[in-house]
């Protein structure tokens, strides 16, 4: 079998990285996931008044607020995926291109932590 990469890539070492696949698979993973997360919450919601009590009364339950912290890390941990990839195709500098992504992953992982917080904060009447 021959490389069929050029003599340049060899000697960068450029070449296959050997984690696009895996990625690509958490990605659509995350999207098939977050199908019936965001319908469940969709159509709970929906059939609620909205009021505040009531509202509170909702996340109160111990399966609802499980299902809303499964539906935040979903959304945000495919959010940095998705990300990931666009800040790897449409920014050429890898430096900014490095803390672009170190920073959408930041940024993703504190806006999760508060929702999180804030489930639980309701969930435990705090």
């Amino acid at each position: 079998m021959s490389d069929l990469r050029t003599p340049l890539s060899r000697v960068k070492g450029l070449g296959s990285a050997k984690d696009g696949t895996s990625h690509f698979w958490h990605q659509r993973l995350t999207a098939l996931a977050l199908i019936p997360l965001v319908l469940w919450f969709g159509f709970g919601l929906a059939s609620l008044p909205s009021d505040y009590e009531t509202l509170t009364g909702f996340i109160q339950h111990p399966a609802v607020a499980v299902g809303l912290i499964l539906l935040i890390i979903m959304v945000f941990y495919h959010a940095q995926l998705g990300l990931q990839i666009v800040l790897e195709d449409y920014v050429s500098s890898h430096a900014k291109r490095t803390v672009a992504i170190i920073l959408s992953g930041f940024a993703c992982l504190v806006f999760a932590l508060i929702g999180i917080v804030a489930v639980l904060k309701i969930l435990l009447g705090a």
